[in-house]
């Protein structure tokens, strides 16, 4: 089991930044009307009432050993209770989707599957996926210690994991956004790595 798991941690990392996007992308889409006390509780609210949705992103990943940032862009696509998808159109078509317990990639005629039971850190991860877009902050708080700065108009919602072999991975991540929409997603990871990604809700 050991050496099956330690090839994943660059999927399992790709996968993080796959499923705060799409986390980002339900609060971008989310039209509620603003309450008058806006607090976590209000914005998870709002997320319990997507069913689905659809957006554009632009992902820029701050690798150390590199000197530029390496870009790629596609869409990604939620539909509730738990399917989750990111096409990658560039630089290479790639798909990552995750439905009914499993993990699945695509890379040109690579295909592979995975059983999350099988991996106890992944379950975790998808769980706290499903507990975003559920707006189910009982399921966060058993994963994430989650902190909300700023106001309304400008927000920030940062995410930092509980669990020790999460957090061998990602030190943090941030969702920032104004109001109803979410502008940046950024993941913080352990060995200083990060990612920002851009997303702009497109039409159904």
């Amino acid at each position: 089991m050991h050496d099956a798991v330690r090839p994943l941690s660059s999927r399992f990392s790709s996968a993080f930044s796959f499923g705060l996007a799409a986390a980002g992308l339900l609060l971008a889409l989310w039209g509620t009307p603003a309450l008058a006390a806006w607090d976590l509780a209000q914005l998870m609210q709002g997320l319990a009432q997507n069913k689905s949705g659809r957006a554009s992103f632009v992902e820029k990943k701050y690798i150390a050993l590199l000197d530029k940032p390496v870009e790629s862009s596609g869409e990604l696509l939620y539909t509730a209770p738990g399917r989750l998808e990111k096409r990658t159109l560039k630089p290479r078509p790639e798909s990552m989707l995750i439905e009914s317990g499993t993990l699945t990639v695509e890379r040109g005629k690579r295909r592979m599957t995975l059983r999350l039971q099988d991996y106890p850190e992944l379950v975790a991860f998808t769980e706290s996926i499903r507990g975003t877009l559920a707006g189910d902050v009982a399921a966060l708080r058993r994963i994430y210690n989650l902190d909300l700065e700023g106001t309304e108009e400008r927000w920030t919602l940062t995410l930092r994991p509980i669990e020790t072999k999460m957090l061998e991975v990602v030190q943090r991540i941030r969702i920032g956004g104004s109001r109803a929409e979410v502008k940046t997603i950024e993941i913080e990871q352990t060995d200083k790595d990060r990612s920002v990604m851009v997303i702009a809700p497109l039409a159904p």
